[in-house]
């Protein structure tokens, strides 16, 4: 019996680190915003990102909400597949922190990539849903 817990347990998504109600919702908006950028998804997009969105890139440029949605659906960056790792995960009031590294096979106009960075996201409880308000992406230290 404990063999098939712990099996059940390493096969099961990062929500298993979450320690209450709250931090499992606001996973549950990071995975739907992972699966919206592979997608493409226009609609998914908008409804996931607020629409005050301060969007950091590593290199340093931001952008807002039609600037992330637009690149995004598309096809100018394009995601492939993404792994996030290394999560974690903090509520406080209506404001979420969620830190990663995001390891992502990219197409951007056709041209094939990888990617590995950090990322910082800072949801927002609006209603009953969480938003991106922001993102920071980082580089990673060798």
């Amino acid at each position: 019996m404990k063999k098939l817990i712990l099996a059940l347990l390493l096969m099961s998504s990062s929500i298993v680190y979450a320690q209450n109600k709250e931090e499992q919702s606001l996973l549950l908006a990071v995975d739907k915003l992972k699966n919206a950028m592979i997608s493409g998804e226009r609609k998914a997009l908008e409804e996931i990102a607020a629409d005050d969105l301060s969007y950091g890139h590593s290199g340093g440029k931001v952008e807002d909400k039609a600037t992330f949605v637009e690149t995004i659906a598309s096809g100018k960056s394009d995601f492939v597949t993404i792994e996030l790792k290394n999560q974690t995960v903090k509520v406080t009031g209506k404001t979420g922190v969620v830190r990663h590294e995001l390891h992502a096979t990219t197409n951007d106009g056709g041209k094939a990539g990888e990617v590995h960075i950090g990322i910082m996201l800072v949801f927002q409880k609006q209603g009953k849903d969480w938003k991106m308000l922001a993102r920071q992406a980082y580089k990673l230290p060798h």
